[in-house]
């Protein structure tokens, strides 16, 4: 015994070709009337198109089905125009040997027209069945085909109605993966500014200390000495903010970031000027100021070729000040992109970035 469908699964694909086979209901009259003519060519002919007729129905309903997302987007004329000549052409054999019977294939034409064409040469051919079926209605011996001309106008409109919840679902699936390959691009720059910012001023520290420790091996063996434990505990500390930040946690502390600036500047041999306390500034900009303070001390040690650095902080903000050259140039920005992630997180919280040249030296400031 099969187990019953899941609540919300798709339906079994063998549901779209029933549902469509069973409008082929409307076909049973032609096809009576060319049983009852069976012993007349005719009647022999109009079965055998009626039969063809409904076959090449199927076989396009189920190639639509198949390749929906290109007929619906851009149909390929080519298999469009072979569909609906097929079908005119047997549609036609249908009336001339059937008689009024054989209109019954007008509304599967209307139908195929507006499913598989593209809308335009749809709406003309639409409207040229509706006027051939009109005009039957004046031959001898056949009755008005009004009712005929309202089922091609509803099948034409019903069809039409679907092709377009069909259009809108295909822009709402490319828009969702559009969304998603932006999300996913916006998590890698996140990743690779976060990456720049924390292994960035790593990195030069422990570069600025192993030059050091180099210089200090013979001179004052102590001394390098401590220099090397610190290269040991920088990298440790290098590996859990990598860790940190793989694992999406990226707040910092401001004054944990002003003990690191003292050390790399004093490994720098550049003289710092610290604040002694960072009570003042407020709980919401203590993140964005840590990174304030990253980013410029780290343009200083690397670039600036400063003798002098001093971090200034007020509540409303945050400024790396030296008497060096300033950063490198980038498109004619300071900076590269530690500063534009900087901008980015400084924005996001209504502050601006200031950078400006001093006489001689550098500033950098982030203020609310």
């Amino acid at each position: 015994m099969s187990n019953p469908p899941r609540p919300g699964s798709r339906p079994p694909r063998w549901v779209g070709p029933w549902f469509a086979a069973v409008w082929l209901f409307f076909l049973l009259n032609p096809l009576l009337e060319g049983w009852d003519r069976r012993e007349e060519w005719q009647g022999v002919v109009g079965m055998g198109a009626t039969l063809a007729f409904a076959a090449v129905y199927m076989v396009m309903w189920v190639t639509a089905r198949r390749t929906r997302i290109r007929l619906i987007t851009q149909p390929p004329l080519a298999v469009s125009f072979g569909y609906a000549v097929s079908l005119f052409a047997l549609a036609l054999v249908m009336v001339l040997t059937l008689g009024e019977e054989g209109l019954a294939s007008a509304v599967y034409l209307a139908v195929t027209l507006v499913f598989v064409m593209p809308l335009r040469p749809a709406i003309a051919g639409v409207a040229l069945i509706l006027v051939a079926t009109l005009l039957a209605g004046l031959v001898p011996g056949w009755g008005e085909q009004v009712g005929v001309a309202f089922g091609v106008l509803a099948g034409a409109l019903a069809v039409f109605g679907m092709r377009t919840v069909m259009s809108r679902n295909l822009e709402l699936m490319a828009a969702h993966g559009e969304n998603t390959r932006l999300a996913v691009d916006n998590e890698r720059n996140r990743f690779a500014r976060d990456l720049h910012d924390i292994l960035g001023h790593s990195l030069t520290v422990i570069t600025v200390k192993a030059e050091l420790a180099g210089r200090l091996v013979e001179a004052d063996p102590a001394r390098a000495k401590a220099e090397i434990a610190d290269l040991e505990r920088l990298s440790r500390d290098a590996l859990a903010d990598v860790r940190r930040a793989v694992s999406g946690y990226r707040e910092l502390t401001l004054p944990g970031e002003l003990a690191r600036a003292r050390a790399a500047l004093s490994a720098a041999e550049i003289d710092a000027q610290l604040p002694q306390s960072t009570d003042e500034v407020p709980s919401e900009l203590r993140e964005l100021f840590a990174w304030t303070v990253r980013e410029g001390v780290t343009n200083v040690i690397r670039h600036s070729g400063a003798r002098h650095c001093a971090i200034v902080l007020t509540p409303t903000s945050a400024e790396i000040r030296d008497d060096g050259s300033g950063p490198r140039t980038h498109d004619g920005q300071p900076g590269g992109s530690g500063l534009v992630g900087l901008r980015e997180r400084a924005a996001a919280l209504g502050a601006t970035v200031l950078t400006r040249g001093l006489d001689p030296g550098f500033s950098l400031q982030v203020s609310r």
